[in-house]
C-alpha cells in the first residue's frame, strides 16, 4: 500500500473538474492541479491576487518573475488570459461566479466545515486570508491534502477543532489514501488506493466512514502518463 503523492492527487482530482467550469486553485497543495488538466476541456484557472486563465507551471529556467500566483509561485498564462485588480478579482469570488474552489485543509469535518489556517500563538494577527471568501462565494469546494498531518493524527473528523474557514462548504475531499464525498450522512468513501483495506482507512480517520458499495481504485494517474 503506497500512499498518493501530491502529483498523484492533482492528477486524479482533475480528472473531475468539468468542461466550462471557472477554477480557483487554493495556495499549497491546489496548486498542482494546474498541471493535470484533461486535455480538450475548456477549464480556466483563477487567481484570487487577480489571474483569470493561468496555464501550468512553467519549465524550469522559463520563469517569468512578474507571472505569480497567489501562493507567489510561478505560472504561465493561457492565450486570452486577463489579469485585473484584487477588487474585481474577489468580485467574482463573493458574486458566485467560480463553480469550483479547491482548498487545502488542515481539518474536514463530516458535516463539510473546513479548517485550513492557523497561527502561531504568540501572533495577535489571524490569516484566514482569502480562503474565507472563497469557501462563501465558490458554488462547491473541494479539499485536497494528506489523509492524516504529520504526527499521525486524523484530518477527517467528526468536528473540527481548529478555527473554521467555512462552514459545512465540503462537498469531496481528495487524500493520499482515498475519494471521499460529504453527504449528509456524513463522510462516504467512493476510492481508495490499491492495497489499502476499509478497516485500515478508518483507523486513520478520526470519524465514522461509510463506503459505497462500488467503492473503486485511487488510482495513480502520473504512473499511468
Amino acid at each position: 500500500m503506497t500512499p498518493l503523492d501530491r502529483n498523484a492527487i492533482a492528477a486524479r482530482l482533475a480528472q473531475d473538474i468539468e468542461d466550462g467550469w471557472h477554477v480557483n486553485l487554493g495556495i499549497g497543495m491546489p496548486e498542482h492541479v494546474a498541471n493535470f488538466l484533461p486535455q480538450g476541456r475548456d477549464i480556466l484557472l483563477h487567481s484570487e491576487n487577480g489571474i483569470l486563465g493561468m496555464g501550468p507551471t512553467p519549465p524550469e529556467g522559463q520563469e517569468d518573475p512578474t507571472l505569480v500566483n497567489a501562493g507567489k509561485k510561478p505560472i504561465t498564462m493561457l492565450s486570452g488570459a486577463s489579469i485585473f485588480d484584487h477588487a474585481l478579482s474577489f468580485g467574482l469570488v463573493r458574486g458566485g461566479h467560480l463553480q469550483l474552489c479547491v482548498l487545502g485543509a488542515y481539518q474536514v469535518a463530516e458535516n463539510g466545515d473546513i479548517a485550513n489556517w492557523s497561527r502561531d500563538n504568540d501572533d495577535p494577527i489571524a490569516s484566514v486570508g482569502g480562503a474565507m471568501d472563497l469557501a462563501a462565494g465558490a458554488q462547491r469546494i473541494w479539499v485536497m491534502m494528506q489523509h492524516n498531518d504529520k504526527s499521525g493524527a486524523p484530518r477527517l473528523l467528526e468536528g473540527c477543532t481548529f478555527p473554521l474557514t467555512g462552514s459545512g462548504c465540503v462537498r469531496r475531499i481528495y487524500t493520499d489514501l482515498a475519494v471521499i464525498e460529504v453527504t449528509e450522512a456524513g463522510f462516504l468513501v467512493t476510492e481508495m488506493i490499491a492495497g489499502l483495506s476499509a478497516e485500515e482507512l478508518q483507523a486513520r480517520s478520526g470519524a465514522h466512514l461509510r463506503f459505497a458499495e462500488t467503492c473503486g481504485v485511487m488510482a495513480d494517474l502520473t504512473r499511468a502518463a
